[in-house]
């Protein structure tokens, strides 16, 4: 974008916004308790919760976007007279800080400190591009917010110094403590900077350096234990077969962060006739194994890939069964069960690729009875099984080598491949993607004129366009799915397939992990604690919770649904990392997933615990101390029912942090990402169903989601430089330049799109009205008083009250960008009109009135301008404790009559200005036409005949079937 010319507007906002946070603070305007709520008789409560975010690094746009909803409808349920709670934790639960911080160790004793890192090219480069485009399962795959934080430097301490630090301060985050102690503060700092309506009091860091919270963790996992929803048993984690244990981030050489791949693993039959190499196998099942991540393209299964150069081999399953896969591939199924002895893979054919091009399958899904074994040149070995099946109506990669084949027919002669294994299948169309129609691959492939399978840049570029938008948009068009999205229905087809014989599950590390032995790590099922998600009574109860629950948008309901549905069990203890022990067997962590469910009924006590001391290691406002928050104490507090316990803290403290929980309780809104949906949203609320199964009314009353944001219509991303962190944004826009651009941003779960331009156009907006108030009320003498008469004044009188109608029903609904053009642009677009046309004057009751329902319809957007203009006014009180406007009666003849007028003005002016400059190119020897003095307009005062006889039909119609206009057929009649 252009350079902006100054920046004395933002510096106006931003100097308002710092002396508004500080009146804010110095009044305590966002702290609230329960006893005063509840005696200052408000219309209710309301209570928004957003997940913590994690403590690894500064907060950025993204956050900001998905916390303006909260900070947006906690604005305005505030001016409807509801006592509004808005607490803010912060996450530092899990892996990635500790390994991040050991990580910075081992660069320290290898390499000194400051470290001397060796030259890049001196070290084995990884591929600067992932061929594989992974959709994630976050419920399932474990990469680790590490992983996926550490942007581009190959060392911990490059990052490190990407933020900003120097070698000294690097040196302090060898500690995993110390980043509990640097980013949480610069998290509040920040937040704060945007003005938010939050009860600072109440906040928090997780883990056991809290014992308060820590404490809080282990009475729920009690509890939840108590009622058998967590069990121990297999789950998937990294092992190191040379160790013979499991191997955690701190256990490794290389692969920190990198958790299990789950695939799909599709089993194609060899069917007769066997290639040579196999027919001493008659009579055996053998299968070529795939493993994919994309189960719900089956149904257009064209072939098998294999690669004629790679080793291979075939081994005995558990069933007697012969699978056909690398031995990498077999080395990992056998620690997950695939074979009779753990670990050892009973080989009983070594094969070349070639030796099995060719082979006849029988693939299920697949509306070909028999497809072939056919070469690709590109597989790799250290990836999947080696063994690929093709769908060309949906990968790239697959109709660009199904093309090479069906082009060249040297190629085909080369491998031995006779043209009726290859020139009769066509891709079979499965989904359907918007913009791409319903063969996407080879519509990609075309268009970006892929010309064969080693185009790999064109390909990945392919891949990544289709797959994302293929996930969250695409809509299958086979069987009983028919309809549905992918994301729906991916987790059901796989289960289908699984339970059918016809696929496996198979787990793989996401990238290689080595041991520190020096020993290539595989993913085995190993003893774990894990939350019993798929238990029928639990998961049916959840069911009905999310019948209950508002979800804004039905996307985010089904999405919901097909994650109930398939959702099984979440391992939740971890032995690396950092946060709470598990209470009876304390060599186990509870992971990141696990701690963060039900911490919302901690926020209600937080302050009286806690104090506003971040590690609850200060003095407690109650005088309780941690080591006295036994399970019967928290008990007390949570549970309605339960007795008073054995306790020497006082029965009246301890009713004081019960009648806290039984005010705020439950959680009026969730907002967050719609990521979350299929894990820690999904999570949410089971556990709120398990810890309350007799309370239905503590159970969640809404959940928002949004889509994720981009930025200047592009994704938001550090190597690019597109990127922008809360500090930075209100740096650049202020708070609420930045706030008003986040509401413009999008209301769906689709991409929202936070524009620069918008930002400062906003600036821009928000200045000009701030003048134009000073402006009114410096000649407020000079504008006009006594009756508000006029046609205009009726006109504007009822828009403002219109414009208060609709903004309500926006904000009620969640639908801030159509609040903020109901509520500000068109509300601003009426003021602009009747300055225009009101030539008798502006009434001074009339201006009054729109300057005051302006102020208070922007004040969930924009609180700092709002309370600034409301100052301006004369208000004594803070515009936060202002009510909603009450909108007089809107008389809608009266609008639709200046629309109308407008619209003729409008029309006579085109009209005008035609008949003075005639069309070009019209050779006329005519004059310049003389400019006409007046004009003459025809008013019709009836309809014409055949509008008169169409609207009696329609009108009784209209009648006689409740108010619903009949279809085009029955009008017909």
């Amino acid at each position: 974008m252009t350079e902006r010319k100054g920046t004395a507007k933002v510096d106006f906002l931003k100097k308002i916004e710092k002396e508004i946070q500080q009146k804010w603070k110095d009044e305590g305007a966002f702290e609230v308790n329960a006893s005063d709520a509840a005696s200052q008789k408000s219309n209710g409560k309301y209570f928004a919760t957003f997940p913590y975010p994690y403590m690894n690094g500064r907060l950025h746009l993204g956050h900001t976007f998905s916390l303006s909803k909260c900070e947006f409808a906690v604005g305005f349920q505030k001016l409807k007279g509801k006592a509004c709670l808005f607490p803010f934790g912060l996450h530092c639960t899990g892996m990635p800080i500790k390994a991040c911080a050991d990580k910075l160790k081992r660069e320290m004793e290898l390499y000194g400190c400051p470290p001397e890192f060796p030259d890049e090219e001196e070290e084995e480069e990884e591929d600067s591009k992932e061929e594989e485009v992974v959709i994630k399962d976050k419920a399932k795959g474990k990469k680790s917010k590490a992983a996926a934080k550490t942007g581009s430097s190959k060392y911990q301490w490059g990052i490190m110094k990407s933020l900003g630090l120097s070698d000294e301060e690097i040196v302090k985050f060898s500690e995993a403590e110390h980043w509990l102690d640097y980013f949480p503060p610069l998290a509040i700092q920040d937040l704060k900077s945007m003005g938010l309506k939050i009860d600072w009091r109440r906040s928090f860091v997780t883990t056991d350096v809290n014992p308060y919270y820590d404490s809080f963790v282990r009475w729920q996992f009690l509890t939840l234990r108590e009622r058998n929803k967590i069990k121990f048993g297999k789950r998937y984690t990294i092992y190191s077969p040379k160790d013979g244990q499991p191997c955690m981030d701190h256990d490794r050489q290389t692969g920190e962060g990198v958790g299990p791949q789950e695939y799909t693993l599709i089993k194609m039959k060899v069917v007769e006739p066997y290639p040579v190499k196999l027919s001493g196998l008659k009579g055996k099942n053998i299968f070529l194994v795939a493993a994919t991540l994309r189960p719900e393209t089956m149904f257009g299964q064209t072939n098998c890939w294999v690669r004629p150069d790679m080793k291979y081999i075939g081994f005995e399953t558990l069933n007697g069964d012969i699978f056909i896969c690398t031995q990498r591939a077999a080395r990992n199924m056998s620690y997950q069960g695939f074979t009779k002895i753990n670990g050892v893979v009973p080989v009983v054919k070594e094969l070349m690729g070639e030796d099995i091009l060719g082979a006849p399958l029988s693939a299920p899904l697949t509306s070909y009875k028999v497809i072939y074994t056919l070469p690709m040149l590109t597989i790799k070995e250290d990836k999947g099984t080696g063994v690929v099946t093709s769908v060309p109506s949906d990968s790239p990669d697959d109709i660009a080598a199904l093309r090479d084949l069906k082009k060249k027919q040297p190629f085909r002669a080369k491998y031995g491949i006779k043209d009726d294994m290859v020139l009769p299948f066509e891709p079979v169309p499965v989904i359907e993607i918007p913009g791409y129609g319903q063969l996407s691959a080879p519509m990609i492939c075309d268009e970006l004129k892929i010309q064969s399978q080693n185009d790999r840049e064109k390909l990945v570029e392919a891949k990544e366009r289709l797959y994302l938008k293929g996930f969250y948009e695409g809509i299958m068009l086979v069987a009983e799915f028919k309809g549905q999205k992918i994301q729906d229905v991916k987790k059901i087809i796989q289960k289908k397939m699984v339970d059918n014989g016809e696929a496996m599950i198979y787990m793989e590390p996401e990238k290689q992990v080595m041991s520190r032995s020096a020993d290539e790590c595989v993913v085995a099922l190993c003893d774990q604690w894990y939350l019993d998600y798929g238990e029928e009574t639990w998961k049916k109860q959840t069911h009905e919770c999310l019948k209950n629950l508002e979800t804004f948008c039905e996307e985010t309901r089904r999405n919901f649904e097909a994650t109930l549905d398939w959702l099984q069990e979440h391992a939740c203890s971890r032995t690396y990392g950092l946060g709470t022990r598990l209470p009876w067997d304390e060599q186990w962590l509870i992971e990141s997933l696990s701690d963060s469910t039900i911490y919302m009924a901690f926020y209600t006590v937080a302050h009286l615990l806690q104090g506003g001391n971040l590690r609850g290691q200060g003095e407690s406002p109650m005088r309780i101390r941690a080591n006295q928050m036994s399970k019967e104490v928290w008990d007390y507090i949570f549970f309605k029912t339960a007795p008073f316990p054995a306790t020497k803290i006082p029965k009246a403290v301890l009713d004081k942090l019960k009648q806290e929980f039984e005010f705020w309780y439950p959680v009026d809104l969730r907002a967050s990402g719609k990521d979350l949906v299929p894990n820690h949203l999904s999570y949410y609320l089971y556990n709120h169903v398990a810890m309350w199964p007799n309370q239905r009314e503590k159970w969640p009353v809404s959940v928002r989601a949004n889509g994720h944001l981009l930025l200047n219509s592009e994704k938001m991303s550090k190597s690019t430089g597109n990127f922008l962190t809360l500090s930075e944004a209100v740096q650049k826009f202020s708070a609420d330049g930045m706030r008003l651009a986040l509401a413009d941003a999008g209301d769906t779960v689709e991409d929202a799109n936070f524009m620069e331009t918008m930002a400062d156009a906003g600036i821009l907006r928000l200045y000009t009205w701030v003048e134009w108030v000073k402006e009114m009320l410096a000649n407020w003498d000079s504008l006009r008083s006594g009756p508000a008469d006029t046609f205009n004044d009726r006109v504007f009188f009822s828009e403002i009250n219109a414009g208060i109608m609709k903004t309500e029903q926006n904000y009620e609904k969640m639908m801030f960008k159509e609040a903020l053009k109901t509520g500000f642009f068109e509300f601003q677009a009426a003021k602009d009109k009747y300055r225009e046309l009101a030539i008798e004057g502006m009434h001074r009751d009339l201006v009054l009135q729109f300057i005051e329902s302006q102020t208070l319809l922007l004040a969930p957007v924009c609180p700092h301008m709002c309370e600034h203009v409301w100052a301006l006014l004369g208000k004594t009180d803070s515009i936060m404790k202002a009510s909603w406007p009450v909108p007089g009666p809107v008389d809608e003849i009266l609008i639709r009559s200046s629309q109308y007028l407008t619209e003729a003005a409008h029309d006579l002016r085109l009209r005008l200005k035609n008949y003075m400059a005639p069309a070009k190119g019209k050779k006329s020897n005519k004059e310049v036409p003389q400019k006409p003095s007046h004009c003459t307009i025809y008013v019709a005062k009836n309809y014409p005949p055949w509008q008169h006889i169409t609207l009696s039909v329609l009108r009784r119609h209209y009648q006689t079937s409740g108010g619903h206009l009949p279809d085009n057929k029955n009008n017909l009649q």
